[in-house]
């Protein structure tokens, strides 16, 4: 029987303002078992992670843990200020050791360094490990970008040897080859290993699914893709079930109606034989009073049914699946597929005297077409793009742009003004003078309902923010020529990314990607590539 590491029992978080996140939490982590965590977001999956991590206390119920877990966060904002050295909370040891080496020997600084000797030369060979060969301990984290940070706190594994490691959205800001090393160690791993992460290619090398929702943990033995195909055949089976209740409902409809008829009729009957009875006047009266009580239990008895039924039918759509309710229904009508938008020759940009690409870049963008611009970070993606929607002219080469409508979606939706309400900024899309009640209506089947429209976006989850951004297209009268993409699945959830997909795969117009999410691309039919790093 394996070790058990890890053990949460009864866990609930609240938050200040009240809010339940989650409740009743329990599950148990094995020696070297490899669990990762799912859920849409705002489920709490980052929320869990932290308790599990000591970082964060629950509101009710208790944590065992065989050894201190590590923890890898999703979001590095908190330790700009600090040194990779102390980022990694070997800052201590590091110091004691130089100062032993000047000379320094105090008792307090050998207990310090605890006899860890080989503490420097580890944390250089961890951070090679993940292609940070050349990087100082002393070097401040702000000067890093994000996949280095993910690369730094990943090195700390090696460094620290823990046996059970926490990863909160590993994959995100890493390049092709920061998350092919990823994908390696997690099949490596001796280690136990909890973690939270949208990449479907990352999920499916771990063995095991935990879903967490509003029902608590729901455990899946397989990979994402055994996960997948369950939560296929059960939202086959939630479909079957709403459709049964549909026609239940209209069953239940025709048979009230038919039995009111055939009330109305009896009792029509029936008055007819009793007034040619002679049946005096008062008695009559009774009669007919009667009649309508009787017909109007009948009716109750029904409409209970009826009602039992359509509450049923209600929280049965009100749990449907997100990615079939949004179609982005652009006019596709103006678009003319085969025009060229972008042509480029010989391209060079330069900054601070130093080429962006590694070769000059000469290619075309055709209407209609699917293009994924790919490279590794800092090869000039986002330069490129800028290229392509003309807000930057290239130091050498040729560039010439069609007249178009383009769109970028960059990674922080910075179409989407921040200190608007969600309504406000459909508001500011609506060129076409579309009525408040059709913008309203948009924004509903967007899933954002009547408390979201006075809602501020800058409280929006990343993927309430991508969801508003397909809202905005929707209302402008016009389908853009060119839509581009700059890392579109970073900080969404697989539901979400799933929305994204579907969306995008209606769309008839240009389309231009810069995504490390194979899947992705797969899934929303990538034509071509503009690599910035040819073999």
């Amino acid at each position: 029987m394996k070790e058990i590491m890890l053990t949460l029992q009864h866990i609930s978080y609240t938050h200040p303002d009240r809010e339940i996140l989650f409740e009743d939490i329990s599950l148990t982590i094995t020696d070297q078992q490899k669990v990762a965590l799912v859920g849409i977001n705002g489920s709490g999956k980052s929320t869990l992670l932290r308790i599990m991590a000591g970082e964060l206390t629950p509101s009710a119920g208790a944590i065992q843990a065989d050894s201190t877990p590590y923890y890898v966060p999703q979001h590095f904002g908190q330790f700009d200020k600090l040194t990779i050295a102390q980022a990694l909370r070997v800052d201590r040891k590091l110091n004691s050791l130089h100062r032993i080496l000047d000379g320094d020997m105090h008792d307090d600084i050998f207990v310090s360094l605890d006899d860890d000797w080989g503490i420097e030369e580890r944390c250089r060979e961890a951070l090679a490990e993940w292609g940070l060969r050349n990087l100082d301990l002393q070097l401040r984290m702000d000067r890093l970008s994000g996949g280095e940070k993910t690369r730094v706190f990943l090195s700390g594994i090696s460094i620290h040897t823990p046996r059970i490691v926490l990863l909160d959205e590993p994959g995100n800001h890493m390049d092709a080859r920061g998350r092919a090393q990823l994908y390696k160690y997690l099949c490596q791993a001796r280690e136990s290993i909890v973690l939270v992460s949208h990449d479907r290619t990352l999920l499916n090398r771990l063995e095991e699914i935990y879903e967490l929702g509003s029902s608590g943990i729901t455990i899946y033995g397989g990979n994402y893709d055994f996960y997948a195909t369950q939560k296929s055949i059960e939202i086959e089976a939630f479909t079957q079930d709403l459709r049964n209740r549909e026609r239940a409902l209209r069953k239940a409809k025709g048979v009230e109606q038919d039995a009111l008829e055939r009330k109305q009729k009896l009792d029509a009957r029936g008055r007819k034989k009793q007034e040619a009875a002679g049946i005096p006047t008062i008695a009559l009266n009774t009669l007919r009073n009667n009649a309508e009580r009787s017909s109007s239990r009948l009716k109750e008895v029904h409409s209970e049914k009826i009602g039992a039924i359509a509450d049923e039918i209600m929280q049965l759509r009100q749990a449907q699946p997100d990615k079939d309710k949004m179609r982005i229904g652009f006019d596709n009508s103006a678009l003319h597929r085969g025009k060229v938008l972008v042509s480029a020759m010989d391209v060079m940009h330069m900054y601070n005297q130093v080429p962006v690409f590694k070769e000059r870049l000469s290619f075309k963008i055709y209407s209609g077409r699917r293009v994924a611009i790919k490279g590794e970070n800092g090869s000039g993606k986002s330069t490129l793009i800028r290229i392509i929607l003309g807000i930057l002219a290239p130091h050498s080469g040729a560039v010439a742009l069609a007249q178009n409508r383009a769109v970028y979606v960059d990674q922080d939706y910075s179409l989407i003004d921040r200190s608007r309400t969600v309504y406000e900024q459909t508001q500011a899309f609506n060129s076409g003078g579309l009525q408040e009640h059709e913008i309203k209506s948009r924004l509903t089947h967007f899933l954002f309902t009547r408390p979201y429209w006075d809602k501020r976006c800058d409280t929006l989850s990343g993927g309430e923010k991508m969801r508003l951004v397909l809202c905005c297209l929707t209302i402008s009268p016009e389908a853009p020529d060119m839509i581009l993409l700059d890392e579109p699945t970073n900080n969404l959830d697989i539901r979400n990314t799933e929305i994204l997909t579907a969306a995008i795969n209606e769309y008839r117009g240009t389309l231009v990607v810069v995504s490390h999410d194979q899947v992705f691309m797969d899934e929303i039919g990538v034509e071509e590539t503009i690599d910035l790093e040819p073999s």
